[in-house]
């Protein structure tokens, strides 16, 4: 009886510890889900927050993974023909930021004063080119901006009214502010001292050439101060890509994201510290971010195939497209609560 216990308990043991190797890994972790995809692929993400079940009817929630669906398979069929990751990038951000579900573009936050300011970035993970864009109100998408900045210009970041003025020799489209406001904002305006809320868009992909690329545009937080930029214009806070690391796109409280180079620092995790991608966003998320009470998100993909989307909020939107390694076969999934 000892005998054959013994006997099977040693068959047991193996399988214990590929569990346990599974958990710390982060593979089964609450708010984290890796992958490994063979090829171009996509993750998106449409913001972090106190986002639950109770606070989403059914139809509201189908809706909103019909937006995420929408964006997955625009950006996997580019890649899919050989587009170029940065064009794809922009493409995908540039549709998120014209659906009024997410806040970035249409439907994006307001300030303190009831205006609406748009932040964007974008990185190229194989020059480590980059281009970013603050407290626009006037400029329809972002993203495009973000991208002449990195491909016109000499700079990096441009802000405000030089940013805006910059645009005017761009092929950009010019709104007035009011079209960013929808009636779901101005609703939430009215009372934001109760409802403080943040939200970012962002999209990293993998090419077939093997570079990565990341992007990401916001409203900022709710009722944040006039002139107020978060992280996601901070190249290494909200937006990295390197291809000797991972590119990276964050949501959530930005100044944790600033004060902590989010998006850098699991690159350099990863880079000079030997972490692979999926351990360098758990300790990031969930051990640096955690222990100050910051809030949010990230999604990320290496050249090697690698991918994440980690968070330690109640939910985040998010999503992710490419042909599994192990499987051989096109995985596409969206997902906004807790798994």
């Amino acid at each position: 009886m000892s005998s054959n216990f013994s006997r099977s308990n040693s068959y047991l043991k193996p399988i214990f510890l590929f569990i346990s190797v599974l958990f710390v890994s982060g593979l089964y972790a609450q708010g984290q889900r890796n992958f490994h995809f063979e090829g171009p692929a996509i993750l998106i993400h449409g913001g972090a927050g106190t986002i639950k079940r109770e606070y989403l009817s059914e139809e509201k929630a189908a809706e909103y993974h019909e937006a995420l669906n929408a964006v997955l398979t625009l950006g996997y069929d580019g890649l899919a023909k050989g587009s170029n990751g940065m064009d794809v990038v922009v493409a995908c951000l540039t549709a998120l930021e014209n659906d009024p579900h997410f806040n970035a573009g249409k439907g994006a936050v307001f300030n303190d004063q009831g205006i609406v300011e748009l932040d964007a970035s974008v990185m190229n993970g194989k020059s480590l080119q980059a281009g970013a864009v603050a407290g626009l109100q006037h400029i329809k998408n972002p993203a495009q901006l973000a991208r002449r900045v990195m491909d016109s210009t000499a700079h990096v970041l441009l802000m405000s009214d030089g940013a805006e003025e910059f645009a005017k020799t761009q092929k950009v489209e010019f709104v007035d502010n009011e079209y960013f406001l929808t009636p779901r904002r101005k609703e939430q305006y009215e009372r934001w001292e109760a409802n403080k809320k943040n939200g970012t868009v962002g999209v990293v992909v993998l090419d077939a050439e093997g570079n990565v690329y990341a992007g990401t545009s916001t409203g900022g937080m709710m009722g944040k101060k006039y002139g107020r930029v978060g992280d996601v214009p901070i190249i290494g806070a909200g937006t990295y890509a390197d291809n000797e690391g991972a590119a990276v796109s964050c949501t959530g409280h930005g100044e944790y994201y600033i004060r902590n180079n989010v998006a850098f620092q699991i690159n350099a995790r990863m880079k000079w510290g030997g972490k692979l991608l999926d351990e360098a966003a758990y300790i990031t998320i969930f051990d640096v971010l955690n222990a100050q009470e910051g809030n949010g998100g990230m999604i990320g993909i290496s050249p090697d195939g690698s991918a994440t989307w980690t968070f330690n909020s109640a939910g985040m939107y998010r999503g992710a497209k490419g042909v599994e390694s192990h499987t051989g076969k096109l995985m596409s999934t969206t997902a906004i609560f807790e798994e």
